[in-house]
């Protein structure tokens, strides 16, 4: 069956896709660093509780005050690119979510419960006791079992060749585990995530807790080990990852394509430079060549995306019906959030400091 015969007709954009794209490109990396926030603040808390005394204990206890606000602000800031995404490829991610409609339901309640139990894990922490890791435990598997359905969705959403297995099995528990890029794609993402949050807690550490020098010096310490080791780690999955590709994809990256290659080039040496002050514990350098580093990759994904759908799908041939009050709409409310967003913050860290 010709895959091309199942993909459904794309809807009429409502503005030029160069603005949809441009939004998705802003918005994606933010949730992005939400996440990674999330997950390494949680990787650090557990290790945490596995060493002795007082300061690390401590430190598992204060990122445990953070961590609900953690996910509230990661799934928050899924909304715009999910979003962005279903505009752009809605009627790709429409198909691949049909596909596998029983895990994508159950990403809701599974984002419930692990909501839920960061809030035991916050306010029961010293009552819990030493049940308290296995708790925090239980959170991080289950995050990384939703981030684990949301890559089979990305990535059946560009594999219509996968599509026709739907006729056998047409009960939405299809995942697209016979894809060799699914699982490197995964722990690329992963090990990513892990890495830039062990530096959001060093950085949470060194700012936030530093009231209690122990406490940060210990957060500090453990939080860029992490981003160290697990950058260097990130290195070897990237690069399992990119040799999963299939051969255009990856020619596109090894000099068949300046923008590809720019991207690849900019990522290695950013990544590189992130390991250098990384292991010399500089936080706020690594900070600031972590932070276009996640773009580049963003970017880089997006690249990726483009030459898996060539063949079937070009966004930029998709109809369009001009109607601007839909995007100034969205302008508008996404700079009131963010200056809301920005105050909340703000408040927080005062009354932290004030505390």
């Amino acid at each position: 069956m010709n895959p091309a015969s199942l993909i459904p007709v794309a809807d009429t954009l409502t503005a030029p896709n160069g603005w949809f794209q441009f939004f998705l490109m802003l918005t994606f990396p933010l949730h992005l660093f939400a996440m990674n926030a999330m997950l390494g603040a949680g990787l650090v808390a557990f290790i945490s509780h596995l060493y002795p005394g007082r300061a690390h204990r401590e430190l598992s206890h204060e990122l445990a005050k953070a961590l609900p606000f953690l996910v509230a602000f990661t799934v928050n800031l899924g909304v715009a690119p999910l979003l962005f995404v279903n505009v752009i490829y809605g009627h790709l991610l429409y198909s691949s979510t049909v596909l596998m409609g029983l895990y994508w339901l159950a990403v809701i309640p599974l984002l419930i419960i692990a909501y839920y139990l960061a809030y035991i894990y916050d306010f029961s922490f010293k009552k819990l006791g030493n049940l308290a890791m296995f708790v925090l435990l239980l959170v991080l598997v289950l995050l990384l079992f939703v981030g684990f359905i949301f890559s089979n969705n990305m990535t059946m959403m560009i594999a219509p060749t996968s599509w026709s297995r739907w006729f056998t099995t047409p009960g939405g528990s299809l995942l697209n585990l016979a894809d060799p890029t699914l699982l490197p794609r995964y722990l690329h993402i992963i090990t990513g995530s892990l890495a830039v949050g062990g530096l959001f807690s060093a950085l949470y550490a060194t700012t936030v807790l530093k009231f209690d020098s122990e406490v940060a010096e210990a957060g500090r310490k453990l939080g860029m080990q992490l981003f160290s080791w697990l950058t260097l780690l990130q290195l070897g999955v990237g690069s399992w990852f990119l040799l999963t590709l299939p051969q255009k994809t990856l020619q596109r990256f090894m000099g068949g394509g300046t923008v590809a290659t720019a991207l690849l080039a900019i990522g290695i040496l950013l990544a590189v430079a992130t390991l250098v002050t990384g292991f010399k514990q500089q936080v706020l350098p690594t900070l600031w060549l972590t932070l276009p580093l996640v773009y580049v990759m963003s970017f880089m994904r997006d690249v990726v995306r483009g030459n898996f759908l060539a063949p079937y799908f070009n966004p930029a041939t998709v109809p369009v019906q001009v109607q601007w009050s839909p995007l100034v709409f969205f302008l508008v409310v996404l700079v009131l959030g963010v200056l809301l967003v920005g105050w909340m913050l703000s408040r927080l860290v005062n009354l932290k400091k004030a505390a």
